[in-house]
Formats: C-alpha cells, structure tokens, sequence
C-alpha cells in the first residue's frame, strides 16, 4: 500500500488527557502530494453521564453535551471507526501538537474501550507527524514567503493566526473540520514556500532518522526548536546531546546558556533546581538548569548545523558558533555533571499513582495473555458479554471492563455491579463538580454573548440531568 496522510483534529471537553472525552473526531486523508483522497471525516462523540465538560472548553468549541447525545456515536463504535478506516497501515497521522495533545486523547479513548493504545501508531508502517514544531522551525529558520503574526508585539504560532495573515479559508476556529482544512492549507503552504525544509522534517521525524543526528556515541552539537526554549529566539536553539534519559531517550544541554555555574553543583542542588515550585524559580539567586529530555519517538524538529549558515541562520536564533563550541568544551570537561544530570532524571518524582483504572494506562504494558482477553470483549456482543468474566492477569482489567459495559452494554451488569458503576460515578462527578461549579459562575458573571449564554443554560441542564442522587441534597 501508499504511504498516505491522514490530518485529524479533535475537540475534547477539557484539557486533560485522562479524565476529559473527545467531544468531535475530524480528518481528511491526503497523498504525500497533499491531494484529497476520499470524504472527510467528521464525528460528534456521545459525551457520557460520567463526564462534567470543562465550561472554559466548551466556550472555544461551542458543542454541548446536548449535541452530542442527538447526533454522535458513542466512544466505543468511534474506536473501531479509527482502527478499522482511520489508521490504517502505512498511514502517517498529521496534526498540530497532535503529538503532546491529540494522540494522548486517543490514547486513552483506546485503553478505555479495550483497543492496543500504541500500535494505532507505529506498527505496520504507521507513524505520526506534527505540524506545530515544522512551523517552529520554518519560522525560526526559513521564514521567507510566509507572513508571521504577532499579537501585542509577541510572535504567536496559532493554526488560525497564521492561516488569516496568509489569507487562508478558515471558516470556524476550533471546529474539528476547519482546522484540518486549515492545517494542510499551512502544510502546502510551508511546503511551496520553503520545500527543502518541508522535505528534510518529513523525513527526519522517523526515530531511526532523529537518532542519526542526536545520539550518544557521537555527541555533536544540533539545532532544535521546542515549546520550551525562548520565544524571543522563535523557540529555537542549539542543543548538546548530554546522558542518557527515560526510555532510551537522551537529556540535552540548551548550548546558549554558559554552564560554567551549573557542572559543580551535586546532584541534590541540581534536583532542587530542576524541580523547584513556580515561586522558587522567582528567587534572585534560582540558578536555572537548562536542560530536557528529548524522544526520539515524538517527531522533533531537530537539523545540523549546517541549516544555520544559510540565510544568517546564526543571526535569527541569536547564537554563534563561537558560543556554541566554548559552552561545548565546558560540558565535556566535565563528564562528573552529565552523571548528576543522569541520576537527577533516574531519580525524579513519580506522579502519584491514581486508583481510577480509566487513568492507569501508563502504570505498564498489557501482556500477551490478556490480550487475547481484550480482543475477546471488543469483539462480543451483549449477550456474550452478560456472561463474561475473563480471569485477567493485569489488575486494571476487570474494573475497566466493568466501566465499558456500563457506557456500552448496561443491560449486561448484575445488581451488584451496577452499584459499583454507580459508586465510581459518584465520585468521579462530586470530585469536579466544585470546580465546574466555579468555572460556571465566573463565565455567567462577565458573559453577554447570547450563544455562549445558551452553552452555559446547557450545561447547567446537564449537570443536572446526570448529578447522582445524593448530590442533589449538597
């Protein structure tokens, strides 16, 4: 088969990953030339009378629970929607900060609804692109043919933004569907404007590709643009490949920052440096340690040197090479702080540990065992789930299952199960309601738009309709 493109968006009822819902699935599939093949795709998703949307999202996206309960699918036929005609082998999934947002959401919509939550992207020739860091770096780089906007005198880089200063159509901001159409405009744009560019970040945010460049056997400084480097440089800098991190992954050096005060300090010091509070980092002494682990796996928009010494490269990011080979020296002088900087990140917090099973996807890997089990619940039907109790290995399993028959297959719970669905549901809704409360209040306070007005009329109708009993007393 083709390698093809397949640009999606989604709309979700909050920011979270982990607790919030896909509330509007949409994609358009494209040849490599960028040429549509096939109708779009686009999906509201039935919003489940577990889920309290945050008020703040709903007011970008203007879809209400309402909505979505008349004309969605629910999130289980949206799962076999996705594998079965969605991402499919030798698809590349294309979006902007698909990678840190939208693939987390699907992700989780996967492990909820007992799909792999991994092999959607990476197995029989699959793989992800994201358009946020290529537009990073063309700006930062090869910016000539593009116009830029900027906002109160900062460089923003909002899909909507740039597709009004280049006059691109983009009929509704925070529509699925509009915003992929809007995202392969700015991709053939970038393309036409700067194809070199376009070209090598295509090719190079395979892994293999990323690790030719930045590795530890032979560490060579490399340019890297990233959410967290200085917007005033266009988020782009030259990056040193320091130890090894998480995953096989590596830690590397922002080489525009002197490390001549950072190489003595212990391994304690840089820890508290590393992960000191917001109001820490304010102090006058906070010495900040400008380092971060870079995965391979995540599509990063990394180039040679070389990229640099064209069109005042050097020039555009604020560095030069004399810098870059003088703060060099200095880290590998000193092999003593890349070893603190390896423990620091061996030893780092863990995130506490959550008992919601929805929210254990990355406590570990499913073996081999249980996923012949998996297969076998995604693939029944009520009747044969009625009576189905597989004797999971993986702890996680059987709760889950519990919650997928409650949202897909009701009729299947026994009385005692139904009050353990009930139980977790309670808790789940008491446990957002104060904020949802206060969100609610704070928009009602300062609104006059009479459409926003309405969301917040339906949500309130919302909360209402699915409030356990015994929070309508509180």
């Amino acid at each position: 088969m083709s390698k093809t493109f397949f640009f999606y968006d989604l709309e979700t009822s909050g920011l979270s990953a982990r607790d919030a819902r896909i509330m509007q699935f949409a994609g358009i599939r494209t040849d490599l030339n960028l040429k549509t093949i096939g109708d779009p795709v686009n999906v509201l998703v039935k919003l489940n009378d577990d889920t309290l949307p945050s008020p703040e999202a709903l007011m970008v996206t203007g879809i209400t629970p309402q909505q979505t309960i008349a004309d969605g699918i629910t999130e289980a036929e949206l799962s076999k929607m996705l594998i079965d005609g969605v991402f499919t082998p030798d698809t590349i999934a294309v979006g902007f900060n698909n990678i840190r947002f939208d693939d987390e959401f699907i992700r989780h919509l996967f492990w909820r609804n007992f799909y792999d939550p991994y092999e959607w992207s990476w197995s029989e020739g699959r793989s992800r692109w994201d358009l946020l860091d290529v537009v990073r770096m063309t700006r930062a780089l090869r910016p000539d043919g593009i116009e830029w906007p900027v906002v109160d005198g900062k460089e923003v880089n909002r899909l909507e933004l740039i597709a009004s200063e280049n006059n691109i159509a983009h009929a509704k901001a925070h529509d699925a569907l509009s915003d992929v159409e809007a995202l392969i405009a700015v991709t053939k744009l970038i393309r036409d404007k700067q194809p070199q560019l376009y070209e090598y970040l295509f090719k190079i945010r395979d892994k293999n590709e990323v690790k030719k460049l930045v590795n530890l056997d032979d560490k060579q400084p490399f340019v890297y643009v990233s959410g967290r480097y200085a917007p005033e440089f266009h988020k782009a800098s030259v990056a040193f490949p320091l130890t090894s991190g998480a995953n096989n992954n590596v830690v590397v050096y922002d080489l525009r920052h002197d490390p001549s005060d950072l190489i003595d300090l212990s391994q304690k010091e840089l820890q508290k440096r590393m992960y000191a509070t917001w109001e820490e980092r304010q102090a006058d002494d906070y010495v900040y340690v400008p380092v971060k682990e870079l995965q391979y796996n995540r599509a990063p928009a990394v180039a040679p040197l070389g990229v640099l010494e064209q069109e005042d490269g050097w020039a555009k990011i604020g560095l030069d090479l004399a810098t870059v080979e003088k703060h060099k020296s200095i880290l590998l002088a000193a092999p003593h702080f890349a070893e603190n900087i390896r423990s620091v990140f061996e030893s780092k917090p863990e995130f506490k540990r959550s008992s919601d099973p929805e929210s254990q996807l990355y406590d570990g890997f499913v073996g081999d065992r249980d996923k012949l089990r998996i297969e076998t619940v995604r693939n029944a039907d009520e009747k044969q789930l009625a009576d189905f109790h597989p004797d999971f290995s993986d702890e996680r399993l059987a709760p889950l299952l519990l919650h997928y028959k409650a949202r897909n297959f009701p009729k299947t719970l026994s009385h005692e199960e139904m009050l353990l669905w009930e139980t977790w549901r309670a808790e789940r809704i008491h446990s957002a309601m104060p904020g949802f409360v206060k969100s609610l209040q704070k928009i009602a306070g300062s609104e006059t738009d009479e459409n926003k007005l309405f969301i917040l009329q339906e949500l309130q109708l919302w909360a209402e309709s699915i409030v356990p009993s015994d929070l309508d007393n509180d």
